[in-house]
């Protein structure tokens, strides 16, 4: 059984989250990143899905402290995926040292591979929005 940790200040990412995970995942939502180190100090989540922009800490501030509150002994590593805004966000999740990212809109099925792929102890990285390329005559 899974424990996953939802920070998003959107209901739907919630929802569409919650509907691709096992029927037996034990599920914390927050609502901002600034809630994510008390909750996962509380429930030592398997993995924490954090949305790129929520509240006044945004997911790649709160992936940031994550990792700084990992380094220093403080918690335990919990992998990461971040949901992205955009593909240029792609930056900001590799300088966070996520595990995983998702490029919005999301579909069920690339969730639920992210997520079981993170669960089992790999990555995730999204290349469903590979940019066109641009024929120069």
């Amino acid at each position: 059984m899974a424990t996953v940790l939802i920070a998003s200040d959107a209901e739907w990412v919630h929802q569409d989250v919650r509907s691709v995970l096992p029927s037996d995942a034990v599920v914390e939502s927050v609502g901002g990143g600034r809630q994510v180190v008390d909750a996962v100090l509380a429930v030592e989540p398997d993995l924490a899905v954090i949305d790129l922009q929520i509240g006044s800490m945004g997911g790649f501030a709160t992936c940031l402290e994550l990792r700084l509150e990992e380094s220093g002994g403080r918690l335990p590593h919990i992998p990461v995926l971040l949901l992205l805004d955009r593909r240029a966000d792609v930056f900001l999740a590799r300088r966070a040292a996520a595990e995983g990212w998702l490029v919005k809109p999301l579909d069920p099925i690339r969730v639920r591979r992210a997520v079981e792929a993170l669960l089992a102890g790999g990555t995730y990285h999204d290349e469903s929005f590979r940019p066109t390329p641009v024929l120069v005559d």
